[in-house]
């Protein structure tokens, strides 16, 4: 991962796309102290996690902007969501967290609203990262009946 996003901080250099650029350099950066902390180069499961994280500061500091009335700084840390959602995985549709879903409350047994907690970590264990946590979890609220 590390050595594509060089290659296309460069591409953007060469460009002249500055805020790609920038946002690039970022998230090498990110990457870069993760590898440094686990002392072993990233895998790509890795990585992707940490862009997840990033992408995740992004959209929190966009609302946070947007809320506070910024909405020109709100729509650069979106578009730079935008440039860190080109390398992570695709997510998964909304059928496909369904089923996950349906699949987890099979294997944990749940019945009620209660059980939320317990179909979420096998669900999000499931979706390897590939969906959002709030998309799976109103599936899980929506499936499970009131306790």
């Amino acid at each position: 991962m590390i050595p594509r996003i060089e290659a296309e901080v460069r591409a953007a250099m060469k460009s002249g796309d500055a805020r790609r650029r920038d946002t690039l350099r970022l998230v090498l950066s990110a990457l870069k102290s993760a590898e440094k902390e686990a002392r072993t180069e990233l895998s790509d499961e890795q990585a992707a996690a940490v862009l997840r994280r990033e992408r995740k500061r992004r959209i929190e500091a966009a609302d946070a902007y947007r809320a506070a009335g910024a909405e020109d700084r709100a729509a650069a840390e979106e578009a730079e969501a935008v440039v860190i959602d080109e390398f992570l995985p695709a997510s998964l549709g909304e059928d496909e967290i369904s089923a996950i879903v349906e699949q987890a409350i099979a294997e944990t047994g749940a019945t009620s609203q209660r059980d939320v907690g317990t179909v979420m970590r096998a669900a999000m264990a499931k979706t390897g990262g590939r969906a959002d946590g709030r998309a799976v979890q109103a599936a899980v609220r929506a499936r499970l009946p009131a306790a």
